[in-house]
């Protein structure tokens, strides 16, 4: 046993093998060991290896679900090995073999499955600079190409994603470049050959090619798809008929964020790592687990493509001029989740309860036909020629499948009554076999005669007709003489074998015939599947359009007009996420950006309110770059290709970054990559180092925004020499959040205004803060102290000309030798008398002072 076993294990050594031993899977040696912890299950021993007892942990087979969950949740794989043999012909071990691999990226249960998020399995390939991305999800058939270049275009599009398990090659960079990534899978390089990637993937689709597809100027991501698709039927040891299709992503057709600003703007993780109080959780209202992960996508990647945003407005539109929103949501509620369901019966590991719910969405479609038949919406119309009605497949599943069925199959009860005449006999034999005993023993005596005969069963000589010896010579001849006993004959009839025969295997042939009639079933569903993921697809974004409706109705938001022009017009705007937690009215604010105003340098108070009103600038952004309506009482967008945050402050400890470094870094990527169509949020840059050092960058990056990028920005700072910028540069303005001081208390009043702030109120948000009073007080003093210290007037500064540094600031990487270490280096001591060197001394001194 432990030697085929062994065997097995060699093939997979870096998963844990779960072996099939009769109601059990056992884990054996390190898996044990390892499975004990994760599961927290008893860690045990059976027999010797090498003179020492070997490991086993184990857990019951019909359990295992929750335990494979656990397990995938921690980043682990699982082997599922089951016995194949026949136990009844098997010398010695029965023969087992691998079932299937469960790993992070590739599971389809729903128990393993986050029902609002993807799960996503991508491939990276690289070829010198460029980057190759195959992305793939399992669970609903989703398959795209991405090619990328550069490391930091990688990086943003990787934390887009957030792939459960990363593939790359063992050789090359990648892996020190991915490093810090979760699910590292890495591979053998011969994985990602162009030529076995193409023969993959041109068999997978049934194509010759995949110009149809308008992939195949793509040699390094394809390179990835082979080895992503590999991967993928190694692991679930069966075809993917389910994956139909290539999607191209390419980033020029979307708004780029990249890892700062989905951070930064918390769309569906806020900073803490959870999912409260984000974008996400404001706006999902979707009555389908597939319509909030579609949502999600939209949020992460926006689009640039005016027309489809307009069509998604025009459903939007509709529905709420109409009031159809609560029609569709009311219906949508009863839609289970299709894609995922659609994999499962595509990989032939569709449960019951699966059908169920197919069953009932299946039954929901021609009452949405009817409410979407009265739309004047193009793109809604569209939408009802995808979504198809499945009459006859209905019809089926409602024959077919019981209400409220079992978990699994083999517990029975799934099959209804009534849709098989071999299975309802069988059952009939297994459930009614009492009744059919009582009524043969009425009907015998009858015909008989005989008072005292009785039908019986035992587990030796099966069932049997018992006649009392007094009466036995008066047994009918048909009666066979089965036993005797000293006070009785016990017969069987050739009806009563029959029905014996059936009786004794009926509960295990009736299990039988179940099986196969739901396999039946699920391959009849199999032949519909493309049809039937279309109508999924389309139902998904009508649920995320129907709920972006609830939410602009509900939350009052308005649509934007979209242009081509470069231009962010918003009246009344409002934060979506703040506004939701408060308690009192949100004060909206405006905001004007265009080709003469480009740049707002803000100013005001700690807790003001500036980072509020830049994200709600972005978010405002975003929200009609997915086609949502937005919050403000008005907005004129023009379509922007990236958005960029440099805001808050963090380190990057395990990256031996400090928080300037990030801060630095971030500002870098910004000034690299920003254009005139970006919109950039700037908050605080420079405060992480000296007071000089940090005035320098922040005047020479707003500089630099404003003069050379052009970029639309919002500049927010407590350096208020910078408020001097707008005399000196053209489209840079000033404007300042409000407060209001009061027998030493601060009130922020959060509305705009143009023009600087008047003062930081720096020691009354500190006082706000809990700072005792003495510090308080004693920080009063000192800033009387150092204002009556200063020159008088802030240093003027100019275009190009920052303040220069304080006189005893070193910089480290220009500290030229001071030159009285130089005249030390030049003189030879010993050849001075002291006089001399008591006159040396005295000179070098002077000069140092």
């Amino acid at each position: 046993m432990m030697q085929q076993y062994l065997r097995i294990k060699a093939q997979h050594p870096d998963q844990l093998v779960f072996y099939r031993m009769g109601d059990f899977y056992e884990l054996f040696y390190d898996d044990a060991k390892k499975a004990a912890q994760l599961l927290d299950i008893s860690l045990t021993a059976r027999g010797k290896s090498a003179g020492e007892p070997i490991p086993m942990a184990g857990i019951p087979y019909h359990a295992a679900e929750g335990y494979v969950a656990k397990i995938v949740r921690a980043g682990e794989s699982v082997v599922i090995c089951e016995q194949v043999g026949d136990p009844a012909t098997s010398k010695g071990p029965v023969e087992r073999a691998v079932a299937r691999i469960v790993t992070p990226g590739t599971v389809s249960d729903e128990a393993l499955l986050d029902e609002q998020s993807d799960n996503l399995l991508v491939a990276v390939h690289q070829q010198q600079d460029k980057y190759g991305l195959a992305i793939v999800d399992i669970s609903s058939g989703r398959f795209s190409l991405l090619e990328v270049e550069g490391e930091e275009p990688l990086l943003s599009e990787i934390e887009r994603l957030r792939p459960s398990e990363l593939l790359f090659s063992e050789e090359g960079s990648l892996g020190l470049l991915l490093a810090d990534k979760r699910g590292l899978r890495p591979q053998a390089p011969w994985h990602f050959e162009e030529e076995t990637a193409l023969r993959l993937l041109c068999k997978q689709f049934s194509v010759q090619d995949l110009g149809g597809f308008g992939c195949d100027h793509l040699e390094i991501a394809i390179c990835a798809a082979g080895c992503l698709l590999q991967y993928a039927k190694e692991t679930q040891r069966t075809e993917l008929p389910h994956i139909r299709r290539i999607q191209v992503e390419t980033r020029s057709d979307s708004v780029v964020l990249d890892a700062a600003t989905r951070k930064n703007l918390e769309l569906d993780i806020n900073l803490s790592g959870g999912k409260d109080n984000t974008l996400a959780s404001v706006l999902d209202r979707c009555k389908t687990p597939m319509g909030s992960r579609l949502l999600r996508r939209w949020l992460n990647r926006p689009l640039r493509n005016r027309s489809v945003l307009l069509a998604r407005q025009d459903v939007i539109r509709w529905q709420r001029e109409q009031y159809r929103f609560e029609t569709l949501q009311s219906l949508l509620r009863h839609i289970g989740d299709l894609e995922r369901i659609l994999a499962r019966i595509a990989l032939r590991s569709a449960r019951p309860r699966d059908l169920e719910r197919l069953k009932n969405s299946l039954a929901i479609l021609p009452e949405l036909q009817i409410v979407l038949s009265h739309t004047d919406s193009v793109r809604s119309q569209e939408l009802a020629t995808m979504i198809s009605e499945f009459p006859q497949l209905a019809e089926l599943l409602q024959r077919a499948v019981t209400e409220n069925p079992p978990v699994v199959v083999r517990d029975g009860g799934v099959i209804a009554e009534g849709y098989d005449a071999e299975l309802d006999e069988l059952r009939g034999l297994s459930e009614n076999a009492g009744n059919y005993l009582m009524d043969l023993e009425t009907r015998e005596r009858e015909r008989t005669g005989i008072a005292t005969l009785k039908v019986g069963y035992n587990r030796v000589h099966g069932y049997y007709i018992e006649i009392g010896r007094a009466n036995s010579d008066q047994a009918p001849a048909e009666y066979i003489r089965r036993q005797t006993l000293k006070n009785a004959e016990r017969f069987i009839t050739p009806e009563l074998k029959e029905f014996e025969d059936k009786a004794l295997s009926a509960k295990s042939r009736a299990l039988a015939r179940e099986k196969a009639l739901y396999e039946t079933l699920v391959e009849t569903i199999a032949e519909q599947l493309p049809a039937l993921q279309d109508s999924a697809a389309a139902l998904s974004e009508l649920d995320v359009l129907s709920n972006l409706t609830e939410r602009a109705d509900t939350l009052n938001y308005c649509a934007p007009v979209l242009t081509e022009e470069a231009q962010l017009q918003i009246q009344g705007g409002r934060h979506p996420v703040v506004e939701s937690v408060l308690d009192e009215p949100f004060v909206s604010n405006q905001l004007a950006l265009d080709e003469s105003r480009h740049m707002l340098i803000i100013t005001g108070p700690n807790m003001g309110g500036k980072s509020t009103y830049m994200r709600q600038a972005a978010l405002i952004t975003l929200l009609a770059h997915i086609g949502s309506y937005v919050p403000a009482d008005s907005a004129t967008i023009g379509i922007v290709d990236r958005i960029f945050t440099r805001m808050g402050s963090s380190d990057d400890l395990a990256g031996g970054r400090s928080t300037f470094m990030v801060e630095m870094t971030e500002t870098a990527n910004i000034l690299h990559n920003a254009t005139e169509r970006s919109l950039v949020l700037m908050d605080e840059v420079g405060r992480g180092t000296s007071t000089f050092d940090g005035l320098s960058l922040a005047w020479s990056c707003a500089e630099y925004l404003a003069q050379q990028v052009k970029a639309f920005t919002l500049f927010a700072t407590h350096y208020f020499e910078l408020t001097t910028l707008p005399d000196q540069l053209p489209g840079v303005h000033n404007v300042h959040l409000t407060a209001v001081e009061h027998n030493d208390h601060i009130v922020f009043m959060h509305e705009v205004q143009e023009g600087p702030a008047s003062q930081s109120y720096g020691l009354q948000v500190a006082q706000l803060a809990g700072v005792p009073q003495n510090v308080i007080q004693y920080a009063r003093e000192k800033l009387v102290h150092l204002e009556q210290d200063a020159s008088g007037n802030p240093q003027t500064m100019t275009v190009s000309t920052p303040p220069p540094p304080p006189p005893m600031q070193n910089d480290m990487f220009n500290s030229a030798p001071h030159p009285v270490v130089t005249e030390l280096e030049a003189v030879s001591l010993d050849d001075l008398t002291p006089r001399q060197a008591l006159e040396l001394l005295y000179q070098l001194k002077q000069k140092l002072s």
